[in-house]
């Protein structure tokens, strides 16, 4: 297929891990990269090793079984957007050749084995280019047969090992008897923090900032948390918990915690017992969920020119080509909305960096739905965020950002903020900004504004001051900002708009 095919900007990236193969299809269009589709087949590759590293002839015939559908979705793709890697298990095995010639074959592509070191070092690049990096992070990706964990900066990982314990082969080794018995966990722990035990040193004299979880583990206990009404950051009473409650259950095949997966309950405690060990050795306080990892790694590697490295920056950069936001207007309700939170520093205990960052992104994103309809163009615009992936931002942030954009005009929701956990406060300050600072834009223009003062009197208090002569001169203005007064008083907030 030639550079003239209409296809020429879709990728594709097959990862045959050791529990299941994964089939990654992305477009790469307004400055970023739309999946469109993606398959995955549970194929436990790794179950099917034995002592001698023996890769079983049923486990290969898994293996091509679930290529020989992937061929099919790759036959309209660009060879050169095409990229297929092996992990673990075939590092290991010692007939991978044979596994690997008839899976070529099939696929009509080279498949590349690629080393612990560089699954670790793709991983992490794929948690750079999807999540918030900020200073040093620590990356743990618990797969099949291998767990790999790095630590890096920006776009570059500094210390990373790939370690021998993965979920599929700690569940063949401490839980093939479906016993969710303290023993059976106690021994998954211990040899995982025997593993880890070499590089402890190592990992602490780097340090870390923040810790990401990029692997099904992770997302699965987040989903367990969310359906429990926790917020989604792991810590090592939560993990203990969480083992509590699946010991309750007695077997594997009786594990039923609210939240999980049918999927992903085989080898969910054994990848629960290799973080609670990762937690305990490492001495890890929180753990976030990462955007992406080892597929999403290989595919940023493909695209050269996804060189923005503030990664929330890049997702704003990519709504507004997707969505033709006027970014004049965007910039102009920021800017005010910004220049109030600033003046309240110290009157309301908020995060004011990412206080901040919300507020841009609500800025960027509240006028997206006018594409479908003026009506109600703030709840579609929610709609559309709520539904949408945004790298750089959690799952958290994103409902945050969400619940902003949904309540920027007419009446106020407040049910959507108390949904929000410990973000609801923060939601509350910034919707009161937000808000005034969207009427203040209305009449898309620069240099209408005069000199404007915020200033809180009291915790539900905002007092805005601004030149009676302007308000004179601008009835609609000062009529809109009475009716916000009245939005605001019926949430229990006082706005008071006064001259001087």
């Amino acid at each position: 297929m030639g550079y003239n095919s209409p296809l020429n900007n879709v990728y594709a990236v097959i990862d045959l891990g050791s529990n299941s193969f994964h089939m990654l299809i992305a477009k790469h269009m307004a400055g970023g990269v739309h999946t469109i589709g993606r398959v995955k087949r549970k194929v436990r590759l790794a179950a099917g090793l034995n002592e001698q590293n023996v890769l079983s002839q049923e486990a290969m015939e898994r293996g091509w079984e679930c290529l020989s559908l992937f061929a099919e979705r790759l036959q309209d793709i660009p060879a050169q957007n095409i990229k297929i890697v092996a992990t673990a298990t075939l590092r290991l095995a010692v007939n991978a050749d044979e596994f690997k010639q008839r899976a070529q074959s099939i696929l009509n592509h080279k498949i590349e084995i690629i080393s612990g070191e560089l699954e670790a070092c793709t991983i992490y690049k794929g948690v750079a280019h999807t999540s918030a990096c900020h200073g040093k992070q620590l990356v743990v990706d618990i797969g099949g047969a291998s767990t790999e964990v790095v630590i890096g900066r920006g776009f570059d990982a500094e210390v990373y090992h790939s370690l021998n314990m993965g979920c599929v082969t700690y569940l063949e080794k401490f839980f093939k008897d479906d016993q969710l018995s303290e023993e059976n966990f106690a021994s998954a722990i211990a040899a995982a923090k025997n593993t880890i035990a070499p590089h402890v040193t190592a990992f602490q004299q780097v340090g870390w900032e923040l810790a990401i979880g990029a692997s099904g583990t992770v997302q699965a206990i987040q989903e367990i948390f969310s359906a429990l009404g926790l917020d989604e950051y792991l810590s090592l009473d939560k993990l203990y918990d969480i083992k509590a409650l699946a010991s309750e259950c007695k077997t594997i095949p009786q594990l039923d915690l609210p939240g999980l997966s049918e999927e992903r309950r085989l080898v969910f405690v054994s990848g629960l017992a290799i973080l609670i060990a990762l937690f305990e050795s490492l001495e890890i306080e929180y753990m976030g969920l990462a955007g992406g990892a080892l597929r999403e790694g290989v595919l940023y590697s493909m695209i050269e020119d996804l060189s923005v490295a503030d990664i929330r920056k890049r997702t704003l950069n990519c709504f507004m080509a997707r969505y033709h936001v006027d970014n004049l207007q965007a910039q102009r309700v920021f800017e005010i909305s910004n220049g109030f939170l600033k003046q309240l520093q110290g009157y309301w205990s908020v995060d004011m960096r990412f206080g901040s960052d919300a507020l841009k992104a609500a800025s960027v994103m509240h006028e997206i739905g006018l594409l479908i309809d003026f009506k109600e163009y703030h709840l579609h615009s929610a709609y559309i965020l709520n539904n949408s992936v945004m790298p750089g931002y959690t799952r958290a942030q994103k409902q945050l950002i969400a619940a902003l954009v949904s309540c920027h005009r007419l009446d106020i929701d407040t049910d959507s903020f108390s949904k929000l956990g410990v973000n609801q406060h923060l939601a509350e300050v910034l919707i009161r900004l937000l808000r005034i600072g969207v009427i203040l834009s209305m009449r898309r223009q620069d240099d209408v504004l005069p000199e404007l003062f915020l200033t809180a009197s009291e915790p539900e208090t905002l007092t805005l001051t601004m030149p009676k002569s302007w308000l004179d001169a601008h009835p609609l203005m000062c009529s809109e900002l009475e009716q916000e007064a009245r939005y605001q008083e019926k949430c229990g907030w006082l706005l008071n708009v006064e001259s001087e």
